[in-house]
């Protein structure tokens, strides 16, 4: 089987107080996904859970982000999550509880 690129979508979150870098990550997740209605399924004869994700995550410490929990803010298919280098981190005034800026990428796949 054949595994073809069908989706790519893009999203931002943030959280401004907390320093929760899988926090800003799944509110990127769910900015990218909640812009969308996938209507393709039936004229394809697939079901949303036949979906093979790849979830790019970006951050300023990838290393703080749970990629279980993040994965579990899409509601089908089967999920792959990288994070790396990316994002942003604003300080705060005094130098203490930064805003986090993260990036997503969500591109989904099905077989043939």
């Amino acid at each position: 089987m054949t595994r073809k690129r069908y989706i790519t979508e893009m999203g931002m979150g943030v959280d401004v107080h907390g320093s929760n870098y899988t926090r800003a990550a799944e509110r990127a997740v769910f900015d990218a996904i909640h812009h969308s209605s996938l209507n393709f399924f039936k004229a394809l004869g697939k079901h949303p859970d036949e979906m093979e994700i790849e979830l790019l995550i970006g951050v300023p410490e990838p290393e703080l982000v749970d990629k279980a929990v993040v994965a579990s803010a899409l509601p089908y298919g089967s999920v792959v999550v990288s994070v790396a280098m990316g994002g942003l981190e604003i300080p705060g005034e005094d130098g203490a509880d930064p805003v986090v800026i993260a990036n997503a990428g969500v591109v989904v796949y099905l077989r043939d």
